[in-house]
């Protein structure tokens, strides 16, 4: 294993990130041996293909850092001297299906059975300082191809077929370590691809590894450089981070280094000033803990609702941003305290439109928006003293999103006062039991109008038009307040509306 040795006696300690094991090298040996035999059946076929044909090829990247870390994947990422038209026609000869979309940046790709494989030629990238978009240029040797690469522990391949190592940056230790350094200096590394900065932050949240000092100072210093990125690579990155295991460690660290001044302003502004006559919780820490809350919650969504198991963004996201409307809602009170009041209207627009610029999909942006606008509505039931028709309402303006609203609530509870908390989950167990024996009474989660718009126009002899839908409206309104009706009830009481309507 071609790591320095000088290195591997001097491991200094790193704080660790949650739940994190310390990493010995005995085990991370182990470990990328144990993944290497287990795809050995493409690495080694794959290896002795490109050697016959004369190139060198290596395993890479991530494939390499998530083999010593003991995590396994079928997706394999290649690096090789040989140039796409070679690599194209060497995989053609061993695969089951094609695909040369990357074919301009040097990449070809594959799939054989199960196993997902790219292939990319050794590049050695310049980059226009005002652009994030490198000139490919393809490079003759595998250092120099490491050398170009985000972080050390994502610089490390092993050479094929004989599975030598190849380490020249030090990356095995910083594995150890659990600390992300790059391959040359932080500043020509941000300098030529910035969005490595957000992969700084979304790697500490996917692997739980530590920032190296240099690496933060640099992110803090070249923040504004973010700015030459596209909306659509930002987002990209900050929806990998916040689906990651640790979202909180990455989130920390765009606000520290003022990166999440340029790509998501809402959360650092929701540290706000406290003073010793105006006292409130701090909302950028509440914040964050509802957001791991609602991470622990997120099981809900895949046993009572349709939504598959794993993270889930929109919960997540809509944890993040519930309370972004405090800031613009503050208000002090002569008696020492501090409202918020419409903070949840305020935030649905804030995030909406943070999202727009951002570039989300028009769905995902309706379901985060609603269901910070919605994440207050429990707080009016008190201790159970809503109606039937209240709580139809709030099945009604959920919608699809109802098993969220559920995680998001709960997750919103962040006091200590245990004896507060356990009334708070007690009072929505109440709610959610209530829903649920609701909903099979009376199919809450499709609720209609006992009449439909034929019926509507036959009752009332009317055709098509704006009438049609103000009856409609009116029978709904009917049914959330009295839940279903007989036909000839409906129909008698849209007779008796149409009357005084007329």
């Amino acid at each position: 294993m071609r790591a320095r040795p000088s290195r591997l006696l001097h491991l200094s300690p790193v704080t660790p990130a949650p739940d994190a094991a310390p990493l010995r090298l005995v085990d991370v040996q182990a470990a990328v041996s144990a993944e290497l035999d287990r795809i050995a059946p493409v690495i080694d076929e794959l290896g002795e293909r490109f050697a016959a044909a004369g190139h060198e090829l290596a395993l890479v990247g991530g494939p390499v850092r998530d083999a010593m870390l003991g995590r396994r994947s079928n997706d394999l990422d290649f690096t090789t001297s040989a140039r796409p038209d070679e690599t194209d026609r060497i995989l053609r000869a061993w695969g089951d299906a094609w695909w040369d979309m990357g074919r301009d940046f040097g990449t070809i790709g594959c799939r054989k059975g199960d196993w997902v494989v790219e292939v990319t030629t050794y590049r050695s990238e310049a980059y226009d300082r005002d652009s994030r978009k490198p000139e490919v240029q393809y490079g003759d040797h595998l250092a120099g191809d490491l050398g170009r690469r985000d972080f050390t522990v994502n610089a490390m391949a092993v050479r094929l077929p004989g599975r030598e190592i190849e380490d020249p940056f030090g990356g095995v230790m910083d594995l150890a370590h659990r600390v992300l350094r790059t391959p040359g200096t932080p500043e020509q590394s941000f300098s030529d691809d910035p969005l490595r900065m957000m992969r700084a932050a979304r790697f500490a949240a996917q692997l739980g590894f530590a920032v190296d000092p240099e690496v933060v100072r640099a992110m803090t210093e070249m923040a504004d450089r973010i700015e030459i990125i596209s909306a659509e690579r930002v987002r990209d990155e900050l929806v990998k981070l916040i689906c990651a295991p640790h979202p909180r460690l990455g989130l920390e660290l765009l606000v520290e280094t003022g990166l999440a001044e340029r790509v998501l302003p809402e959360l650092p502004a929701l540290k706000l000033e406290r003073d010793e006559h105006h006292r409130h919780k701090d909302v950028y820490e509440h914040t964050l803990t509802v957001l791991e809350q609602a991470i622990d919650l997120e099981p809900r969504l895949a046993e009572r609702g349709d939504i598959a198991p794993g993270p889930d963004f929109v919960s997540r996201f809509a944890a993040l941003m519930h309370d972004v409307g405090k800031p613009r809602t503050r208000r002090f009170v002569d008696d020492g305290t501090v409202t918020f009041h419409h903070h949840d209207v305020v935030g649905a627009k804030i995030t909406r439109k943070r999202m727009k610029a951002l570039r989300f999909s028009n769905e995902q942006i309706e379901d985060v928006g609603l269901l910070v606008e919605l994440h207050l509505r429990f707080h009016g039931y008190g201790t159970g003293e809503w109606t039937d028709s209240a709580v139809r309402r709030y099945v009604r303006d959920a919608g699809d999103q109802l098993e969220r609203l559920h995680v998001l609530t709960r997750a919103d509870c962040t006091t200590r006062n245990q004896r507060k908390a356990d009334r708070l989950r007690r009072t929505y167990d109440d709610l959610e039991a209530r829903i649920d024996r609701l909903a099979a009474a009376e199919e809450l989660a499709s609720i209609r109008p006992d009449l439909d718009g034929t019926q509507i126009m036959e009752i009332l002899g009317i055709g098509p038009g704006r009438e049609v839908g103000e009856a409609y409206r009116f029978l709904l309104e009917l049914r959330l307040d009295n839940g279903p009706m007989e036909t000839d009830d409906a129909t008698a009481a849209l007779k008796e509306w149409w009357a005084a309507r007329s």
